[in-house]
Order: structure tokens, then sequence, then C-alpha cells
């Protein structure tokens, strides 16, 4: 592993004028230094969190790295997939569970091989499936994980087969979510099917049976999202969002016209439409109160309590955004196939009051009725509208090729991977700077401390 420091400094002279740009300076973007770890030999698709300090990544070479996210050093490389690996999931430590180790799962065309983190080790592989496991869902309160394809199988963390299910022939499963009740969501194609898992009392016998389909969406289903116990949404190739009730899987809301709900000219609607992988919805993320969508180049906040737009980035990057994340204090952090990495503050403007709005502007439209009402203002109740923007705080820009997703660690920094094999570490300069006077300071106590001792001799 080769690991490099250097500044980042970005400039604005490269983009686009139908972009947002930041200055030089970039004074609210902490991540002045930036950590390359070279472990990788082809594309870089899979990150996950291990735990505070360690994560896994994973690619189309077969190979899987383990991580430690405060230095840098490569930990681990696995080797035992012949194929690329096309779903990566960790399986964390329970307080019932007999084993005490972390575990990650990989999946290929050839296996699924079950690690053990703490040694590098396989725990177990499995090599008996009809089709390609395209993902791989840890339910971590009946402490079981999913394989999906094809078929779905259930395992416990013993790796024993519970239960498996072939009928879902329309397509493979491309994601799953858990929802409350022992259920599931999973997107088929289309379709959102909602399976239920039962297990005998015993748990010697487990049983998945399909209960709904919720057949709502236009298009293959892209991304799915749990925001609560009470609300999960999923989003299709189309640009279709919906909200749904976990609990009766019902609609609650439904989004696709997002520029039409800004008011955008409809020369410019008519001319995104005609461009459907423009407005593929590729990730989800969301808080408590909104969803965030990426949306073609475009990035959409959502507000479920008012069921509208409330912010947005029409074109957030050059190119399609590929994974978006929320983290705290109303910030975002996106990436993109431009190779770009972005960072966003969700910021309230300003408290405004509907005015009034003359009737005439209904009539022009051949809307109401034409008496003496007519040449009135036609009263609207006065209501209170807060306005919120979406502004760029940072341009991260050190992959050459599209970043795939990336991983946020809060103080320790951001990981992102990337089609160009690199995976990056983006750490905040000040605090880095702070901790390396700390371990100088350390260093100089201990040498003074070796000096003095002859004398006290």
């Amino acid at each position: 592993m080769e690991a490099t420091h250097t500044l980042s400094l970005i400039g604005d002279s490269d983009q686009p004028k139908s972009i947002q740009t930041i200055g030089e300076e970039q004074a609210q973007n902490p991540y002045t230094e930036l950590l390359v770890l070279k472990g990788h030999h082809d594309i870089v698709r899979f990150l996950v969190a291990i735990d505070d300090y360690r994560f896994a990544s994973a690619g189309d070479d077969g190979i899987v790295c383990l991580w430690n996210v405060q230095t840098g050093e490569k930990l681990f490389e696995l080797h035992a997939h012949t194929q690329k690996i096309t779903a990566l999931a960790a399986f964390p430590l329970s307080d019932s569970c007999e084993e005490k180790c972390h575990m990650i799962l990989t999946a290929s065309a050839d296996r699924t091989i079950v690690w053990d983190c703490d040694n590098g080790r396989q725990i177990h592989r499995v090599s008996c499936f009809h089709s390609t496991v395209k993902c791989l869902t840890v339910l971590q309160r009946m402490e079981v994980w999913l394989s999906a394809g094809s078929d779905l199988c259930v395992w416990n963390r013993k790796l024993d087969l519970l239960c498996k299910t072939s009928h879902l022939t329309d397509a493979d499963i491309s994601a799953m979510i858990e929802l409350p009740k022992t259920c599931v969501a999973a997107a088929v194609g289309k379709e959102l099917v909602i399976l239920k898992l039962k297990a005998s009392r015993d748990g010697t016998e487990w049983d998945v049976s399909e209960i709904r389909r919720l057949l709502d969406h236009q298009d293959n289903i892209v991304s799915l999202v749990s925001v609560s116990d009470l609300i999960f949404a999923s989003g299709s190739h189309a640009g279709e969002m919906i909200v749904w009730n976990s609990l009766d899987w019902t609609m609650r809301a439904y989004e696709r016209n997002w520029d039409a709900s800004l008011h955008v000219n409809p020369q410019q609607e008519i001319k995104l439409s005609q461009s459907q992988n423009e407005m593929s919805i590729q990730d989800l993320t969301c808080d408590d109160e909104c969803v965030f969508a990426a949306v073609g180049k475009g990035i959409y906040v959502y507000n479920l309590q008012m069921k509208r737009v409330i912010a947005f980035q029409k074109t957030a990057h050059d190119s399609t955004v590929l994974h978006i994340t929320y983290v705290p204090n109303r910030k975002l952090i996106s990436c993109s196939e431009d190779g770009s990495v972005r960072m966003w503050e969700l910021r309230e403007r300003q408290h405004l009051t509907a005015e009034p709005v003359p009737s005439g502007f209904f009539n022009i439209w051949g809307f109401g009725r034409t008496s003496k009402q007519a040449n009135h203002t036609a009263k609207k109740a006065p209501e209170c509208a807060t306005i919120f923007s979406l502004d760029l705080t940072g341009d991260l820009i050190g992959h050459s090729a599209a970043v795939q997703m990336f991983l946020y660690f809060g103080e320790h920094g951001l990981a992102t991977c990337s089609a160009d094999h690199l995976i990056i570490l983006w750490k905040d300069g000040e605090r880095e700077s702070r901790l390396r006077s700390l371990i100088l300071f350390h260093k100089l106590e201990q040498i003074e401390d070796l000096h003095l001792r002859p004398e006290m001799k």
C-alpha cells in the first residue's frame, strides 16, 4: 500500500457555467489533506464500514481490502473470488451472538464468502446459487442475513441456510431493505415485493412468504431507503419517487415532475424529459424530515411533511450523481461519474407570506365564473413559507474517473472509491496538523525524560 499526503487546492476555472462553483480557498471545506490508497487493480465499486475505524473495499478485480481509516494502513488483502464482486455487506457484532468477531459478506458470480475481519480469514463459503447474488442485506433485528439474485436465501450468523425461495422469477432482486413486523421490501424490476419472514418457536424452521406486490412504479426500481420504522421510499429509472407506509405498504406521496414543481421553464422541462437517463434516481438518502434524491445530474430535497421539493441543484455535477449521503448539521455529500465529490449545505433563507392572486390570472386560462366576482381580487389565505437553498460548500477533486461511492467517518474523514482503481481518504487538515503536533510534543517529552534520568542517578 502506498500513501501520500498532499493538499487539495481546487479551483473553478475548468467548471462549466451551468453548475455552481466555489472559490479556491473553500473556507467551509475542512478536507485540505488527502491520503491515496492503492490496493486494487480494477474499478472499486463498494465500500462498507466495519466499525468506527475500519472499512472494507471491493470491486471488479475480486479483491477485498480491509483498511484503517485513521492511518490509511491496509490491514488485510483477501483473495478468494475469481470474478468481480457484486455485493458487499458488514455483519456487525451483537450482544446475543456467541461469535465475538466482526464479519463481512462478499458475493460474486462464483461464490459468496463470509470473512472474519479481525484475522482476515474465511469463515465460510457458499457456491450453490443458481444465479449471481446481486445484493446482501443484514437484518439486525432478527440476526440473519439475506442473499438475493433470482432467488432469496436466508442465513443465520452461524452460516446455516434457514430457507430459500425461488418464486421471484420475473427479474433479479436488485435491492432490499428491512421493514417492521419481520418484513422485507425487495425491488424486483418495476415491482416492490413485500416478503415476510417467519420462524418456528425453536428457530429451527423458517419460511419466506410473499404478502404484497406494489405495482405503482412505471420503470425499474433503482434505489430504496428506509426513512424510519413508519416510512420508506423508492426511486425508479424514470425519475419516480414514491414514499410508502412501512406498516401497511400504502402510498403516502408520489413525485416525478421534479422541475415542474419548481416552476422551471416548460421548454426546459420538455427537453429534460427526452433523456430518461438524466431523470433516473440513482440514490436516495434521508434525515428525519426530508428525502434527498440524486436525480440525473441533480440533487433534490423533498420535505415529507410538506410533500414537495423545498430545495434543489438541478445540475449539481457535470455527469450523473451516483451516490449521496446526509451528514449531521444539514449537510450533504455527493459523488458523480465526472470524478468529483461535492459538499452541500441545506440553508434556510427567509420567510415569505403569500400575496393575493388577481382573479384575472385564472380567467386567462378559462377558470372561474364570468360574473362580478371576476373584478375582485381572488383572496388567498396568507401563509408563511420558508425558502431553502442547497449551497455548495466544498469541491473535492482527486479522482480521475467516476467516483462510485463513499463512506463518511465523522472526524476521521471521508473515504471515496473510484473507477480509477484508487481509494482516497479525505482528511480535516487542521485536525491532522494538531495530531501531528501532539505526536511531536510527546516524542520530545520522551527524549527530554531520557536525558533527565541519567542526571537523577
